[in-house]
C-alpha cells in the first residue's frame, strides 16, 4: 500500500530537504528560473507555487482590508520562504567591490533589520531587496487573475557531469524567453576535459578495429609470399 510516500524524499532528511526546497524557490524568485535535476524540478515546482498562491492571498487579504489574514498569510510565507536579502543585479559589480563594513550597511538597518524595497536608504546608493517583498509585491501581481500553473518544467538535453543526471530548468510563467541564449554558451573547462576524454575514447575505439584489420592483411601477405 502506498503509505507515508506523499511525495519523494530525495535521498535526504526532512530538515535537508526543507533546506533544499527553500533555497531553489528563493533563487527561482530571484533569477526567473532555476536549472536543477529533473527530480529535483518536479518537487520544487508544487512547493514553489504554494508560495506564490500565499502571496497573492497576502494581496487579496490586504486590499480588502483584512490586516489580520494578511498578516497571518505573510507570516506563513516568511516561515516557509525566509528572507533572503538580494542585490540588484546593476548594483552587483559595486557591491563586490566593497568593504565587509559597507556590504552590512548595505544589506541592514542600523537597528539589526534587513532592508527589503532595495531603494536608497540616506547616504546608501541601493540597499538590498528581501525575496518575500519581490515575491509578493513583482511577482504576484502577475498571477492574480491565474489559478493556479504558475511554474513550467523544460527538460534539457544536457546531462550533469559526475553522474550524467536528467537536467531541468524551473521557470515562472510570462517570462516567454528561452531557457538560455540561442547560441552555444562557453564550455566550462571540465566540460572541455570530459569532451576531450569523451573524443579520445571514440577515436581509440575507431582505431582499434582498423589495426587489427591491418594486421590481417599484413599476415595474408606473408602466407601469399611463403
Amino acid at each position: 500500500m502506498r503509505h507515508r510516500i506523499r511525495q519523494k524524499k530525495l535521498n535526504r532528511t526532512m530538515e535537508h530537504r526543507k533546506a533544499l526546497h527553500r533555497n531553489l524557490a528563493q533563487s527561482l524568485f530571484e533569477h526567473g528560473q532555476v536549472k536543477t535535476t529533473v527530480p529535483k524540478a518536479k518537487d520544487l515546482r508544487p512547493f514553489c507555487e504554494r508560495l506564490i498562491t500565499l502571496a497573492i492571498r497576502v494581496r487579496q487579504r490586504q486590499a480588502s482590508g483584512d490586516a489580520a489574514g494578511s498578516l497571518t498569510a505573510r507570516r506563513c510565507l516568511h516561515k516557509l520562504l525566509g528572507d533572503r536579502g538580494m542585490i540588484p543585479k546593476e548594483h552587483q559589480e559595486a557591491y563586490d567591490g566593497m568593504s565587509d563594513a559597507a556590504r552590512e550597511r548595505t544589506m541592514r538597518m542600523p537597528s539589526g533589520r534587513r532592508h527589503r524595497t532595495g531603494e536608497p536608504r540616506g547616504r546608501l546608493a541601493f540597499t538590498a531587496e528581501s525575496v518575500t517583498h519581490r515575491l509578493i509585491e513583482k511577482i504576484a501581481p502577475t498571477f492574480e487573475g491565474r489559478a493556479g500553473g504558475y511554474t513550467r518544467l523544460i527538460r534539457l538535453a544536457e546531462r550533469r557531469i559526475g553522474d550524467a543526471s536528467f537536467l531541468a530548468i524551473v521557470q515562472l510563467v510570462g517570462n516567454e524567453e528561452g531557457p538560455g541564449p540561442l547560441t552555444k554558451s562557453s564550455k566550462t573547462a571540465r566540460r572541455k576535459r570530459a569532451d576531450a576524454r569523451y573524443s579520445m575514447a571514440i577515436k581509440l575505439g575507431k582505431s582499434k578495429p582498423v589495426a587489427k584489420k591491418e594486421v590481417a592483411a599484413e599476415s595474408d601477405e606473408a602466407l601469399g609470399d611463403e
